[in-house]
C-alpha cells in the first residue's frame, strides 16, 4: 500500500488526485503545514509515502518514474517526493526543519528534497527526457506547461523507454519493435514479469522436448518455439521497465532461467541426435558448448567486478572503443561479434530447423570461440594499459568468484603465504595449476587413471597459492575464468575419454549443476548481498575438491560405476545448491535491482 499527500489546494479542474490513484496511491490532502505533519505521521511506517505539490503539472509517467520505482529508497522530481519505509525516518526528521514559511504553498516537496540531500540521503532523480514535471509559478506558465504536456505522448515515451538502450542487432530490429506491445498487453492484464519469465522457461523446455524427438518436424517446431521463448524473454524485461516492477528475485530468475533454457535445449538436441536415423552422439559437443559459453560469461563477470569501483579506470584501449562508438556501423558490428543471446538463439533456432544437431554445435563452438577470443583479448589489453587502483570490495568479489574449497584454503594459509605477491603472480599460479592438471596426464595418456590423481592434488595446492593474497593485480580477474575452464574441462575430458556409456550425459548434468552455483554467486554479488555462505562452498568441495573427487571416481570405476558416481555427485550438488539458493532468493531482503535499463524517458 502507498499513500500520497497532496500539499495545498489543487487548482480548479486539476486531475492530479486521479493521476495518483491510477498509480496505486491512496490520496490525502493537507491544506496547510500542520495538516502535512499530521497526515505524514498517520501513514503507517511500513508504507511508501509521497508528497506532491497540489500545483504540479506534468505527465503521469513522470510521476510514475519518480514515485513508484522500487529500486530507490527515496526519489524526487520537481514538485513530487517519495520515501520508502527505509527512508521514512530521514523524511520525518527533515519535515520539522524544512517546512517553508507560509506552509505548503511555498513548495514543501522541493524543500524536503533539498533537505534530504543536504542530510546525505541518496535521492534518485530520474532522467525524464522529454517528459514534463514542474510547479508553475503563475497562470501563464501553467498554461504553457499544460500545452507542453499535451505535445508529448507519454504512453509512446513509456513504450520506448521499456526497450533496453544497449541491445544486440537481432533483438533491437527483429524482436523489440513488437515485443514492447506484448509487454503492454501483459501489463494491462495484470501479468507480472516473473510470470512471463516462467512462461519463457516453459516454452524453451517444450522446445527442448521437440528437439529430443529427433525428427525434422520436431526440429522445426523446436526452432520456432525457441524463438518465441526469446520473444518472451525480451518481454519480461520490457514489462518490468514499462510497469516499474523491479525485484531482486526477478533479476535472478531472468538471469538463471536463461542458462536453464539454453542448457536444456542443448540436452534436447543431444538426445534428438541420438534418437535420429543416424544415432549421432553429440554429447561431447553439447558439453563443450556449455563449457565455452559459461567460461565466456565468467570472463565478463570477473572483469566487471574487478573494475566495478576502480579508481583512474581509463586506458588507450577504452578510448579507442569510445571513438569507434561514434561510427554507427562499428557499434552494431561489435555487438554482433560477441554473439549475444539474441544472435546466438536466432542462429541455434534456424540451424536446428534446417540442419542437424551436430551442425548446430559446430556453429556454436566456432562462434563462441571467436567471441571469447575477441572479448578476452580486449579486456586483457584494457587491463594492461590502464592504471587503476582496485578496491578491497573488488578483491573480495574475485575471491568469491574463485570458489575455493577447503583444500585450496589450506594451501593458501600455509604454502601460499610464504610466496611473494607479484603483479601477475595470481594468474601465473592459476595457469600453472591448470597446466599441471592437463598437460602431463594428456601427454602421458594417464587421464582417468590413478597416476592422474596426484596432478589433481598439485592443482589444488597451486590453486590455493593463486588466491593466497588479495586479487588486486591488473590481470587477477583472469583467475576465476581459468579455474572454471580447468574444472569444467577436466570433467569433460574424463567423461569423453572414459568410453563408459552415459558418462557424457552425466557429466553434462554435473557441469550444469556446478555452473548454476557459479551463476548464483555472480547474481548474489551483483545484488549487493555478497557471495553464498561459506558453509555451502565447503559442502560442495570448491572447484579443486570437485576436480579431485571426479579424478578419483574415474580411477576407481572404469565401467557403469563412473556414470553412477557422476550422476550422484551432480544430484547432490544440485540439491544442496538449489535448496540454499531458493531459500535465499525467496526470503532475501536485498533491494530491488534490474541489470539493464531502457532509454531515458
Amino acid at each position: 500500500m502507498s499513500t500520497a499527500i497532496v500539499t495545498g489546494s489543487p487548482p480548479v479542474g486539476s486531475s492530479l488526485e486521479d493521476d495518483l490513484r491510477s498509480l496505486g496511491f491512496g490520496v490525502r490532502v493537507a491544506a496547510d503545514a500542520t495538516a502535512v505533519t499530521t497526515e505524514l505521521a498517520a501513514v503507517p511506517a511500513g508504507e511508501r509515502v509521497a508528497l506532491v505539490d497540489a500545483r504540479f503539472v506534468g505527465h503521469v509517467h513522470a510521476l510514475r518514474l519518480a514515485l513508484t520505482d522500487p529500486r530507490f529508497p527515496a526519489a524526487a522530481v520537481e514538485g513530487a517526493l517519495t520515501a520508502q519505509p527505509e527512508a521514512r525516518g530521514a523524511l520525518t526528521h527533515a519535515v520539522g526543519r524544512a517546512l517553508p514559511e507560509g506552509g505548503p504553498e511555498a513548495g514543501l516537496p522541493d524543500a524536503l528534497a533539498h533537505r534530504l540531500e543536504a542530510d546525505g540521503v541518496a535521492l534518485h532523480r530520474p532522467d525524464l527526457g522529454v517528459l514534463v514535471a514542474t510547479v508553475p509559478a503563475d497562470a501563464d506558465i501553467r498554461a504553457k506547461a499544460e500545452a507542453d504536456v499535451l505535445a508529448v505522448d507519454d504512453e509512446a515515451v513509456r513504450l520506448r523507454s521499456a526497450v533496453k538502450s544497449r541491445d544486440g542487432f537481432f533483438t533491437t530490429f527483429c524482436i523489440s519493435p513488437y515485443s514492447r506491445y506484448l509487454a503492454r498487453w501483459c501489463a494491462r492484464r495484470g501479468l507480472t514479469p516473473n510470470q512471463v519469465t516462467t512462461a519463457s522457461l516453459l516454452t524453451a523446455l517444450v522446445a527442448a522436448g521437440c528437439a529430443a524427438t529427433g525428427t525434422r518436424p520436431g526440429f522445426v517446431a523446436a526452432g520456432v518455439l525457441l524463438l518465441f521463448s526469446f520473444v518472451l524473454d525480451c518481454t519480461d524485461g520490457q514489462l518490468a521497465r514499462y510497469s516499474l516492477q523491479y525485484s531482486t528475485l526477478g533479476a535472478w530468475l531472468d538471469a538463471t532461467f536463461d542458462r536453464a533454457k539454453e542448457y536444456a535445449y542443448y540436452a534436447g538436441l543431444a538426445v534428438g541426435a541420438a534418437r535420429g536415423g543416424g544415432t549421432d552422439d553429440v554429447w561431447a559437443l553439447a558439453l563443450g558448448a556449455m563449457v565455452l559459453q559459461t567460461c565466456r560469461h565468467v570472463v565478463d563477470f570477473s572483469f566487471n567486478e574487478a573494475n566495478h569501483d576502480a579508481a583512474a579506470n581509463t586506458s588507450p584501449t577504452a578510448a579507442l572503443s569510445d571513438r569507434l562508438d561514434s561510427v554507427g556501423w562499428t557499434v552494431w558490428a561489435r555487438r554482433m561479434i560477441v554473439l549475444p543471446i539474441g544472435e546466438r538463439w536466432a542462429m541455434i533456432a534456424v540451424l536446428t530447423a534446417l540442419t542437424t544437431p551436430r551442425v548446430v554445435f559446430y556453429a556454436l563452438l566456432v562462434g563462441c570461440a571467436l567471441a571469447a577470443c575477441y572479448t578476452t583479448a580486449g579486456r586483457v589489453l584494457r587491463s594492461l594499459t590502464r592504471k587503476a587502483k582496485r578496491t578491497d570490495r573488488a578483491a573480495r568479489a574475485l575471491a568469491d568468484l574463485a570458489d575455493s574449497g577447503p583444500l585450496a584454503e589450506l594451501a593458501s594459509r600455509t604454502l601460499g603465504r610464504t610466496m611473494a605477491a607479484g603483479t601477475y603472480s595470481a594468474p601465473y599460479w592459476a595457469l600453472l595449476a591448470t597446466a599441471a592438471l592437463f598437460v602431463w596426464p594428456l601427454v602421458a595418456d594417464t587421464v582417468g587413471t590413478w597416476r592422474a590423481v596426484p596432478q589433481a592434488v598439485v592443482y589444488a595446492i597451486l590453486a590455493g597459492v593463486a588466491v593466497a593474497h588479495p586479487l588486486k593485480g591488473p590481470l587477477d580477474w583472469l583467475v576465476p575464468p581459468v579455474f572454471r575452464a580447468a574444472e569444467y574441462g577436466m570433467i569433460l575430458a574424463l567423461a569423453a575419454t572414459s568410453g563408459v556409456p552415459g558418462a557424457l550425459p552425466a557429466a553434462f548434468g554435473l557441469v550444469a549443476a556446478v555452473a548454476y552455483h557459479h551463476y548464483d554467486t555472480v547474481y548474489r554479488i551483483r545484488g549487493g548481498t555478497g557471495a553464498p555462505p561459506h558453509w555451502l562452498v565447503r559442502a560442495i568441495g570448491g572447484h579443486e575438491g570437485r576436480i579431485l573427487a571426479v579424478s578419483i571416481a574415474a580411477a576407481l570405476w572404469h565401467n557403469q560405476g563412473f556414470t553412477i558416481a557422476l550422476t550422484v555427485l551432480a544430484a547432490a550438488i544440485a540439491l544442496t545448491v538449489l535448496i540454499e539458493s531458493i531459500r535465499f532468493w525467496v526470503s532475501s531482503g536485498a533491494p530491488a535491482v534490474h541489470d539493464e535499463s531502457g532509454e531515458p524517458a
